[in-house]
């Protein structure tokens, strides 16, 4: 076998072995799911925050401009200050992620206590009964002799 022909092989034996299989399952499905818990945030939460505060907040826009450029004289947004060299300090957007962060977490619980009750639920069903030992199926045949 040359060595071409091997490193094929074994290449081969680690890209569909379990575990590298199970990762890049993990790794697909959670940037998915990160997808789902940013919409959620964005699309569902803050709105819902939004009408309980009686107004527009909007975490991901707050800053607090540190220093500006000179002579800058553009839009006051977070995306021109930072375009135009200003030093902005963002604690919107690190709330928007410390809040995506707590969801996520929330929601991966619940999952993990969901699985782990319907392992345990699994487990729990009864076991079939054990096959009777032949010494002890002998001994009942001659007890029931005995008993004749």
């Amino acid at each position: 076998m040359s060595k071409a022909t091997g490193f094929v092989k074994e290449f081969r034996d680690f890209a569909v072995k379990g575990n590298a299989v199970d990762l890049a399952v993990g790794v697909i499905i959670g940037a998915a799911f990160g997808r789902i818990v940013d919409s959620l945030v964005k699309d569902i939460v803050m709105p819902l925050v939004n009408f309980v505060l009686g107004g527009s907040v909007d975490f991901s826009n707050k800053f607090l401009v540190l220093s500006m450029p000179d002579g800058y004289s553009g839009p006051m947004t977070y995306a021109e200050l930072t375009k135009a060299g200003a030093n902005v300090f963002a604690w919107g957007n690190f709330v928007t992620i410390i809040i995506n962060f707590v969801l996520l977490a929330f929601v991966i619980f619940w999952m993990v206590k969901a699985i782990y009750k319907a392992r345990t639920k699994a487990e729990e069903a009864p076991a079939a009964p054990a096959a009777t030992p032949e010494d002890v199926a002998l001994l009942r045949e001659i007890r029931d002799l005995l008993k004749k």
